[in-house]
This record gives structure tokens, sequence and C-alpha cells, in this order.
């Protein structure tokens, strides 16, 4: 069996009248550029969340710059984040001039440890970016009060995490600024880049929607820095449709984690480790990941029997060629830990009994 790491192309199909039909709306009133799906897409969003405001951007990178410079975020500035992350959460900081401050994870969660943060703090910190990563909200209740103690902002890195819960807080609701990504292999993707910044905060909205269209308060009129951040009118028109099915599809991305972590939970005696969510939280399943030992004989061996996996993510922040040499490193010990044995299985909506009942088999019978 040749079995798909993610598949699209079912999800297209299950909604396939609904997104043509919005596709085809933009065409004929032709705003391709700000027209009113933007807008509807927008309120879709921040109803969804619970947030006050949401922007829709260009990227999810688009997103934490937008965020970074309507904070006033630049050079001399520090901005404390995880060595453990895709490469955007540091490169947004550096293109902005600011240094990103290395604070390890916790071994279980993958995210931002909240015991390591406040010995990273400086007079030069302006912010704390945890990433809620592989779809489990980061501990933004005890982040938050060390942020507000400090007088420190946060902006949540929530490209992995849309529709994540912890408590009572919501992933893209809880923080000063949350920034997500609609890359299309996200919970919750576009066709295409896209990504959304939001926000509770009504100055904040109106600073973020000038810095996404060139800094400009009006049209020619330019009070601001910024960039050229606009989602496109089509983009958000297929969103605010794949929006109503996804509660539907994080029900099944849980489904198909909790199946996975009762198969693999004796597999703990091998060396595996499964992920943990915490009773108070609720996981979007961005990505299945396990820790396992070998993990390069590993991956060979599934390879064999067409059963693709990923590494999410070999190489931390500090030992990246471009970003060694810009980053402050407090503590990396578990990030470089989990850079070497963290390896993600297919996981998706769609996913039949049958095709993850043959992942299942096949990792069993390797270990």
């Amino acid at each position: 069996m040749q079995v798909p790491f993610i598949d699209l192309k079912t999800q297209y199909k299950a909604i396939k009248e609904d997104v043509d039909n919005a596709i085809h709306t933009v065409l004929d009133h032709g705003f391709f550029v700000n027209g009113p799906e933007v807008k509807q897409c927008e309120a879709d969003l921040a109803q969804f969340t619970g947030s006050k405001h949401a922007v829709a951007c260009a990227s999810g990178t688009d997103a934490l710059i937008m965020a970074l410079m309507a904070l006033n975020i630049g050079p001399g500035d520090e901005v404390i984040t995880t060595p453990f992350s895709f490469v955007a959460t540091a490169e947004a900081i550096v293109l902005v001039g600011a240094t990103p401050v290395l604070v390890d994870i916790e071994p279980d969660s993958f995210n931002l440890n909240p015991e390591l943060i406040e010995e990273a703090i400086t007079d030069k910190t302006k912010a704390i970016m945890p990433v809620s990563l592989y779809g489990l909200l980061a501990n933004l209740d005890t982040i938050n009060a060390i942020a507000n103690k400090h007088r420190l902002s946060v902006i949540e890195d929530a490209a992995q995490s849309f529709g994540a819960e912890w408590n009572e807080l919501k992933s893209c609701a809880s923080s000063t600024i949350s920034c997500t990504s609609f890359f299309p292999a996200k919970p919750l993707g576009c066709f295409g880049d896209g990504g959304a910044v939001f926000t509770n905060d009504d100055q904040l909205q109106t600073t973020l929607m000038q810095i996404r269209d060139h800094g400009s308060e009006s049209r020619y009129y330019h009070t601001r820095i910024g960039i050229n951040g606009r989602l496109d009118t089509i983009q958000c028109a297929i969103l605010s449709e794949k929006l109503k099915r996804y509660p539907w599809e994080m029900e099944q991305r849980d489904r198909v984690a909790k199946k996975y972590n009762q198969a693999f939970n004796e597999l703990s005696e091998k060396g595996v480790a499964i992920p943990k969510v915490p009773e108070n939280a609720k996981s979007v399943w961005a990505q299945y990941t396990l820790r396992v030992p070998n993990r390069d004989h590993f991956q060979a061996a599934m390879k064999e029997k067409g059963v693709p996996t990923a590494v999410h993510y070999p190489t931390t922040f500090d030992e990246q060629p471009a970003y060694k040499d810009l980053v402050r490193t407090v503590s990396a010990t578990e990030s470089k830990k989990a850079a070497k044995e963290v390896v993600s299985l297919p996981l998706f909506p769609d996913m039949q009994e049958n095709v993850q009942d043959y992942v299942i088999k096949s990792i069993i019978e390797h270990f």
C-alpha cells in the first residue's frame, strides 16, 4: 500500500461544489484584491476563534512580521522564543532587526517551557513568542502571567494550532497578538499561501491593516513602513468555505490521533514515546509526532512499506548556518534531543480506517 502523508484531494472533493461556486463568484465580480470575501473571511475567522479582530494576510510568515512591526519591535530589541520550530519563527524576528532569544522546550509538549522564561528576560526584551507546536496550544496561562509581570507583549505563533484550546483559552484569541498560517497542509489551509493575525486590541487592528497595505492610512498616504501582505480574495473565499467543514475535520483528526495513541502506547518499552495532550487541552493535531530511537532506520523501513514520514524539525535555530550568529541561546538541551528523535506520521481528517490500520501494523511490526 502507498499511504499519502496528507490527502488534500479527497478533502476538496467533499466540498468541491461550494468551493468552486465561491471561486467563480470572485471570478465573476473581478475584485481579486480586497474583494468583499476578504472582510467576510476575517469576520468568519474572528468568530471561530473568539478573537475580536482577524486581519487576513499573505502567509504565516507575513503574519509574524506584521505582528512584530505593529508592536514597534526592531533593532536592539529581544524576543524570547523556542529553538525548536519552523524557521519562520526566528526569521520574522531577524527580519525586523531584533534578536531571537532561545529558551528550551518542555519534553512532553515540545512547547516553550514557561519555567525557563524569566531567566532569559533582560532590559532589551520586548516580547515572548511561544509556538503552539504540532497543534497543541502553548501554556499561555503561565506565559501571559509572566509577560504581564514584566510588561511584555505575547505573540503566539499559532501556525499549527488554529482551533486548539487550553483550559478556557483558545489559540489565536489569548495573547496580545496571534499569528496563524493557512498553508495548504495546515489543519485549516487555503489553496496556496495564506495567513492571519488576530488581536483583541482595536488600535493594533488598525495598525496591522495599515502595515498589510504598504503602511497606508488611505490611498497613496503612508503613515508608517509596511509591506505588501494582503491575502487574495479567492483564497479568502476558499477559506470561508473550508471553515464550515473544519469542526468536523478537527473531530476526525482527534479520532485518528487517539487510535494511534492507543495502538502505540505499549511501544514505550521499545523506547517509543507517544504525544501527550493534557486533560485540560484540545489539540488540532497538525502533526502526529512520535519520539523514536534510531530514527533514520525507522524512516527507511517505513519507506519500504509505503508509509511516508516527516521530521518537524531536524535542526534547532542555533545550529542553522544563517542564524547561529544572530540568536542568543539561553537553553536548548531538550530541543536538540527532540530534533534527533521526532518523526511525524500520516494524519488527515479523511484518513480511512484500513489505511491507518496498515500504518499501525507496519510500525508495530517494525518495533
